[in-house]
C-alpha cells in the first residue's frame, strides 16, 4: 500500500473512532440541564428532569404513566422532560451521564432512591423535588407516585409548576394512583 493510502486509511479509522467514542458518551448532567432550560425558555415551559437507570423499575414506571395518552400532552405542553441517567451497574456505567451523580447530591437525591425529580424555570431555578414530608415527617422521595398521599404531592407540585387545567390533573391522578 501506498504511504499517502496507508496513512489516508488510517486517518479515516482515527476520526471514525474518535466519532463513534464521542456519539456513545452521554452528555454532562450539567449540558443536559442547560440545553433543557435553553429548549424551555424557547418554548414558554418548564424544565422536569428525572434521574433515572437502565435497572430502575420505578423509573420505567414514572415514564410510562408521564407517556400515556391519557396525559402526555398535558406534560409535553408544559414541561421540557429530560433524563440523567445514575447509579447504574459496573457494566453500564458507560451510560451515567458525567456529573449526574454529584448533581443527584446537589439537589438532595443522593440517598433518596430513584427515580428523583426537580422542576426547574428556564432559567435554571429550582422551583420543586420530589422530596414530600408525608404525615408532617422527614422529607422523602415520593419518586414514582403511586400512593394517595404522594400522588397528591406530585398533583400539587403540577398546580404550582405548569398550567395544566383540571381535567388534565384530573388524568395525572387517575393514571398515577395506584401504579
Amino acid at each position: 500500500m501506498k504511504p499517502f493510502v496507508l496513512s489516508l486509511s488510517i486517518a479515516v479509522m482515527l476520526f471514525s473512532f474518535a466519532v463513534t467514542n464521542a456519539q456513545q458518551t452521554p452528555a454532562s448532567a450539567g449540558k443536559v440541564l442547560k440545553d433543557a432550560c435553553t429548549q424551555a425558555g424557547k418554548s414558554k415551559k418548564k424544565v422536569f428532569l428525572i434521574f433515572h437507570a437502565s435497572w430502575c423499575g420505578w423509573c420505567h414506571k414514572m415514564d410510562t404513566a408521564m407517556n400515556d395518552v391519557s396525559c402526555r400532552k398535558a406534560f409535553n405542553d408544559n414541561y421540557v422532560i429530560c433524563h440523567i441517567t445514575v447509579s447504574e451497574a459496573k457494566d453500564k456505567k458507560a451510560l451515567e451521564n458525567p456529573g449526574g451523580e454529584a448533581m443527584l447530591q446537589q439537589y438532595h437525591g443522593g440517598q433518596s432512591g430513584i427515580p428523583y425529580w426537580l422542576v426547574f424555570d428556564a432559567s435554571g431555578t429550582l422551583l420543586a423535588d420530589s422530596r414530600a414530608s408525608i404525615d408532617g415527617g422527614k422529607p422523602e422521595n415520593v419518586g414514582c407516585p403511586s400512593k394517595k398521599e404522594e400522588v397528591d404531592y406530585f398533583i400539587s407540585v403540577l398546580k404550582k409548576t405548569s398550567h395544566m387545567n383540571a381535567t388534565e390533573l384530573q388524568a395525572v391522578r387517575t393514571r398515577f394512583t395506584g401504579i
